[in-house]
């Protein structure tokens, strides 16, 4: 029982393998950003379909991650790890011969069910192994790996985009992930006594239909309006089967999801700050590439070298980051992150046809490196606060809210870009015609409408860049509020042993 209340010594080896394969995961998802403008000319579909690759990954997360606290309390991280890694392979093969968008699509998911056990798998191993102490470093070392995967990912992407078809981003990452799936095979050896948990299974459906439903209805918005009834009658569907439930985790022994983590205040703020943060994150991620390459026509490889200083800060920082905040708390190093990010997310709000490059370049980098100061350390602060027992439902709370947030954000902004742009290009027709001296041409009136089609996303896109500086904005007011967390104390800790284990079982906590 002494194991259950004192950090072991750090397993290095089983560390080292889980990080190769969320790095391999990681470094995936920023391939196919870059390559999200060549998969809509090649498959014709919308930018409001072609966000399903990033909404639809980010939905499947959403729904397995709750069941990941139940599968670590169950399960050996060895058995974990390869299920993970093989849904993962799977799913990058299948991507990669896709020739129709809804195969790519299936693909997508299927790599989504791997991540999703493998990110809560690898941050719970972490949080047991490094005392609270040493928590900031051994998170900013794991920052610094996976902050490599989008200093590397967009160049890389851009590169093989431009020199060859974008299957080529899906036929590169299998061999590797075939790789680390037969270095887990050989070199993990952990075993787990057998833990008699069952899932509830009404949980399972409550869950799935909760997040899936809520994320459906804000990402069908883009597309059907919000005025349908299918969105919003999705989006109800979705927030009723959610409070259920939440309602239900509150009754059972042992509930799938606990909502206990929320009873401490530092990992409930963290949470907010995480979730608001994750919905401005991806304005950039999303956009940035589509602005340089549609509206701009700057080349694949030249968008990825934009993105490239702005993750390589990410990456530097994030060892420094995590250093900081042992010495210093979160309070500091998250507003200070949260103003740069706040004033540069605005500052993409006022695009023009003619911003630099070196402009784009420098204020990317700008902003990256605010979002530096802010994800891991709030998260770390929050995790910090909780008792060890929960340390399985914070990691799982926290990545299925950072999965949500993000896929609720990238709808949202998306469907703000896609309608703005649809009203600013009836306007801007509307002036042209007024303003047009005699009948222009057929050559002329194509001109002029690409032209105006084109000049209408842009405006979209500020729009969009201006909302997602005043989601940036809440999280800043939030960060003011951030205390230095220390574990809390449990009062399982003072029982005996026997007593201990039979009041965890009673109370499924």
């Amino acid at each position: 029982m002494e194991s259950t209340t004192k950090n072991v010594r750090p397993q290095y080896g089983i560390l080292a393998v889980l990080m190769v394969g969320a790095f391999i995961a990681f470094l995936n998802n920023t391939l196919l950003n870059i390559a999200l403008p060549s998969i809509m000319m090649e498959l014709e579909v919308e930018a409001s379909t072609v966000q399903w690759l990033t909404t639809g990954f980010m939905l499947v997360n959403g729904v397995l991650i709750p069941t990941t606290a139940f599968l670590i309390e169950k399960y050996s991280v060895r058995r974990l790890f390869l299920v993970a890694m093989s849904l993962f392979t799977i799913g990058t093969v299948l991507a990669g011969v896709a020739h129709v968008f809804p195969v790519l699509l299936a693909g997508r998911m299927i790599q989504a069910s791997g991540t999703a056990i493998m990110m809560p798998l690898l941050m719970n191993v972490m949080l047991v192994s490094f005392p609270v102490e040493k928590r900031g470093a051994a998170m900013g070392v794991f920052g610094l790996i996976m902050m490599a995967a989008p200093a590397i990912g967009p160049t890389l992407s851009g590169w093989i985009v431009e020199n060859y078809d974008w299957r080529m981003l899906f036929h590169f990452v299998t061999p590797i992930a075939i790789i680390v799936l037969l270095l887990g095979f050989f070199l993990l050896k952990d075993k787990k006594e057998k833990v008699d948990i069952r899932l509830d299974f009404l949980s399972v459906i409550l869950s799935s239909v909760g997040f899936g439903s809520l994320l459906y209805g804000f990402s069908s918005a883009g597309t059907k309006g919000w005025d349908s009834p299918w969105v919003y009658g999705m989006i109800i569907l979705g927030a009723v089967s959610l409070v259920t439930f939440i309602l239900r985790q509150s009754k059972l022994d042992r509930p799938m999801l606990n909502f206990h983590v929320f009873k401490y205040p530092m990992f409930a703020l963290s949470s907010s700050i995480t979730m608001v943060v994750n919905m401005a994150l991806f304005s950039g991620m999303l956009m940035i590439p589509i602005y340089v390459q549609t509206i701009r026509g700057i080349s694949p490889l030249d968008a990825g070298l934009l993105m490239l200083p702005g993750a390589l800060v990410m990456a530097v920082m994030s060892p420094i980051t995590g250093k900081l905040f042992d010495k210093f708390g979160g309070r500091v190093l998250a507003t200070s992150g949260l103003l740069l990010t706040v004033v540069t997310t605005y500052l993409f709000s006022k695009l023009t046809q003619d911003t630099s490059y070196t402009n784009l370049v420098v204020l990317n980098a700008i902003r990256m490196f605010g979002m530096s100061m802010v994800m891991m350390p709030v998260s770390t602060n929050g995790l910090n606060q909780l008792p060890r027992r929960f340390y399985p439902h914070g990691t799982a709370m926290n990545n299925t809210l950072n999965q949500v947030s993000g896929a609720i954000g990238t709808a949202l902004l998306i469907t703000v870009m896609s309608n703005r742009t649809v009203t600013h290009t009836k306007e801007l027709m509307q002036d042209a015609m007024k303003n047009a001296t005699g009948q222009p041409s057929e050559a002329a009136m194509a001109q002029m409408q690409q032209q105006i089609t084109m000049e209408g996303m842009l405006q979209g896109i500020n729009d969009a860049f201006l909302v997602a500086s005043g989601i940036a904005a809440v999280a800043l007011i939030l960060a003011f509020f951030i205390k230095r967390s220390t574990p809390a104390e449990d009062p399982m800790e003072e029982l005996p042993v026997n007593k201990k284990v039979a009041a965890e079982l009673a109370a499924g906590k």
